[in-house]
């Protein structure tokens, strides 16, 4: 009985016991499936609302819709072999620096409260095939042009100027008119457009962790604020900004002087991106990310996450020892001293060659 009882109790007490064990590793394993599967279902609600996040940030303009096709042509491409192939044609984006004081950051950065805006920096950014090299050429804003009909945003168009400032443009028509502005002067098919603002240019130097930039002059500029010995600095984003906005502190004070320190930034944010693994570094990639989306206005081409990543992936191979930074040929204009005009055939032929 005893022994009866022995081997009853414990082949019962070696059940009961496995089926407790077995009942924990359930219930633990059904924990462990719940914590997964909420901390996928947050990472996945996170992760959508950062790419919901970013892609709002982006404004953007239907440029090609407005301007139709009386533009000039566009280069013929070959397809690619691999419809999953980044894509390597030349292209021709037009960059634009927007002065706009609106919003309280803008205002701040801007030094005033001035309504409306202008275009205070103009690049035509040409990418050649292949994306392994660069041509930057900035266009003066104190360049005197004949600004043509452009299509108003509210309906309508505006008149034909002659000897119109070239930054009249984006402040009488926005973007549509600043791009058909450049296209007829030279004779460039615009493929993109892409403008930033004061704020999200600081934003973006600083998200970077700043710029390196070696100037070779004092400069001490009263309305940018900025006050640098020559030599080498680190800038950050409120710095870098002012040196993109100094012209009186410099030279003979003409936005020339001004358009040589915009293209060292333009070699340094090069630099200061090439040195840094951004993908090994998820949170640093969100907030620059987020810098370059907030303060952006794109056409239709560019505005989404996806196509400016696609983008970015096609250009990754461009260092800044790659890109040619030149400012177009001008001259001063004989009817005004404190204006230039195009001069030829050498502007001709520098646009010519972006064709």
């Amino acid at each position: 009985m005893t022994g009866r009882d022995g081997n009853g109790d414990g082949n019962g007490d070696g059940k009961a016991d496995a089926s407790r064990a077995v009942g924990r590793r359930s219930r633990a394993l059904r924990i462990a499936g719940l914590a997964l599967a909420g901390a996928l279902v947050l990472g996945s609600g996170a992760a959508g609302w950062a790419y919901w996040h970013l892609n709002d940030n982006i404004t953007s303009v239907d440029i090609d819709n407005a301007l139709g096709d009386n533009r000039p042509p566009k280069p013929v491409v070959t397809p690619s072999p691999s419809a999953s192939a980044l894509p390597g044609e030349a292209l021709n984006i037009l960059v634009l620096g927007s002065d706009s004081r609106s919003g309280e950051e803008n205002q701040r950065l801007g030094g005033g409260d001035s309504s409306g805006a202008r275009s205070d920096t103009a690049m035509v950014v040409h990418l050649d095939a292949g994306r392994t090299s660069a041509t930057v050429v900035s266009i003066p804003r104190d360049t005197l042009v004949t600004r043509p009909s452009c299509p108003r945003p509210s309906g309508g168009s505006t008149a034909v100027a002659h000897n119109s400032m070239f930054n009249d443009a984006y402040a009488v028509g926005g973007p549509v008119c600043a791009v058909k502005t450049v296209e007829s002067m030279t004779g460039v098919r615009m493929d993109h457009y892409i403008e930033i603002d004061f704020s999200g240019f600081a934003k973006l130097v600083d998200a970077l962790g700043g710029v390196t930039v070696t100037t070779d002059e004092d400069i001490a500029d009263d309305d940018s604020h900025l006050r640098l010995k020559a030599g080498t600095h680190h800038l950050d984003g409120t710095q870098a900004l002012a040196l993109a906005r100094t012209r009186h502190g410099i030279g003979d004070g003409s936005d020339l002087g001004r358009i040589g320190l915009q293209q060292k930034l333009v070699k340094a944010l090069l630099d200061q991106i090439a040195a840094q693994d951004l993908l090994t570094d998820p949170a640093r990639l969100y907030r620059v990310a987020d810098a370059v989306t907030a303060g952006l206005t794109t056409d239709t081409g560019l505005d989404s996450l996806g196509e400016l990543t696609r983008f970015g992936q096609s250009v990754q191979g461009l260092s800044a020892s790659e890109v040619r930074t030149v400012t177009m040929p001008v001259v001063r204009a004989p009817s005004d001293p404190n204006r230039v005009v195009a001069e030829e055939p050498e502007a001709r032929k520098l646009w010519e060659s972006l064709r």
